[in-house]
């Protein structure tokens, strides 16, 4: 028996995930990983319209909007569907912006791919 006042993880699980859960959480981290990834080793060598600062920032919000609603599905809270909500919708607009400047085909998949596993989160 642990101290007075810790408690074990037998005690007190963890929260049971989904398998849907836990690959939209792997789907969130692959998209942050693709998002600041082509940021930094893409869009800043490329230049031009690739740093055009709406959508530079966008890529990288992006990437920090997927990262959190990882991490919040983790914590194994309902909050998890606000922010997954919100992912859904800033991965839509970075898939949109990536289009728009073009070469970008891999993180335009990847936004997709989580936008779709966020809003499932999110119903």
């Amino acid at each position: 028996m642990p101290p007075r006042g810790l408690f074990s993880h037998k005690e007190f699980p963890m929260h049971q995930m989904s398998s849907e859960m836990q690959a939209c959480i792997d789907e969130c981290l692959r998209c942050y990983q693709t998002c600041l990834s082509m940021a930094s080793n893409q869009c800043l060598p490329a230049g031009g319209k690739h740093v055009e600062p709406g959508h530079f920032r966008l890529m990288l919000s992006c990437a920090e909007i997927c990262r959190t609603s990882a991490h919040v599905m983790l914590l194994g809270t309902e909050h998890h569907k606000h922010v997954c909500r919100e992912c859904a919708d800033v991965c839509e607009d970075c898939a949109r912006s990536c289009e728009s400047v073009g070469n970008m085909q891999q993180c335009i998949e990847q936004c997709r791919r989580c936008a779709e596993s966020c809003r499932k989160m999110a119903a």
